[in-house]
């Protein structure tokens, strides 16, 4: 035991894992809240043609020699302010998405082909790659989890709204078209930025599977806020260190980790309000 503790103390004095431990640590502050917004608007396909669209960011780096990942970053951006006038309707919004992903893989893989670059170095860098994160990544995320929170905090009534009914939400006065602009394209750096931590494939681990488990446990907008973050630092130091002392890739056992305690907060018996979006407007305060 003596022998497991040292090593794990060994390892955690490296740089590239105290890099991977901060980033981790930031990501659980801000990406959980994103996570609630997700759920909240029921736009759950957004993530998936975020990752497509990261590809076509990594494939035009790769190209122009440009940072792949800032690359990734600014057209996620840009396609998730492109897709935001669409988001009228959940059901409009799906079908920009299935059309997004459909575009952004075949334009990725023809840039891909014209320029003679390795498909399998882009397809790579979508798999995540916890201990390569520089000081870049953790601009970013340090970023996000400052604006986000911020965000947050500073229109949460206007949030709470929205994210409980969209006719109710225009109808107070909340600018939405602007709102939903700014929450579509923070979901998509939120998305871009977390892929260089699990990959793709596994971001849920950062965002979805906190709120899942918080909206179970919170009363109100600002608390399913606040479980999801917690949560997500629980996940992902619980999921890091766990990965780091068995010596398995950090991805996979992050999922596990948030996955099990989704399941398990699904076992507490059902508090005496079942529906999230009901609290959602619980939290606001009352107009004078």
């Amino acid at each position: 035991m003596n022998l497991a503790a040292a090593d794990l103390g060994q390892l955690l004095q490296l740089l590239p894992v105290q890099r991977a431990g901060a980033a981790l640590l930031l990501a659980a502050v801000g990406l959980p809240i994103v996570g609630v917004v997700i759920v909240g608007l029921d736009i759950m396909p957004v993530r998936f043609a975020m990752m497509h669209v990261a590809l076509l960011g990594i494939a035009v780096g790769l190209l122009t020699g440009l940072d792949p990942m800032l690359c990734a970053l600014v057209a996620c951006a840009l396609a998730g302010g492109a897709v935001a006038p669409l988001a009228r309707t959940p059901d409009g919004l799906s079908g920009a998405m299935g059309l997004l992903m459909s575009l952004a893989i075949a334009a990725a893989l023809l840039v891909l082909a014209v320029s003679g670059v390795n498909a399998s170095g882009a397809f790579a860098l979508l798999w995540g790659s916890i201990l390569s994160v520089g000081n870049p990544d953790l601009w970013v995320l340090g970023s996000l989890a400052a604006a986000v929170p911020a965000l947050f905090w500073w229109r949460r009534r206007d949030l709470g709204l929205l994210l409980y009914d969209r006719e109710l939400a225009i109808s107070s006065g909340v600018r939405v078209d602007r709102l939903t602009l700014l929450l579509l394209v923070l979901v998509a750096v939120a998305v871009a930025g977390a892929i260089k931590l699990t990959g793709a494939l596994l971001v849920d681990a950062l965002t979805l599977l906190p709120a899942l488990a918080a909206r179970r446990l919170g009363a109100s907008l600002t608390s399913i806020t606040a479980w999801a973050v917690g949560i997500g630092l629980v996940v992902n130091a619980t999921g890091f260190l766990v990965a780091l002392r068995l010596d398995l890739p950090p991805g996979p056992v992050l999922v596990l980790t948030a996955g099990a305690l989704v399941l398990a907060v699904h076992l507490v018996p059902e508090r005496r309000i079942s529906s999230w979006r009901t609290p959602a407007s619980v939290s606001l305060p009352s107009s004078h």
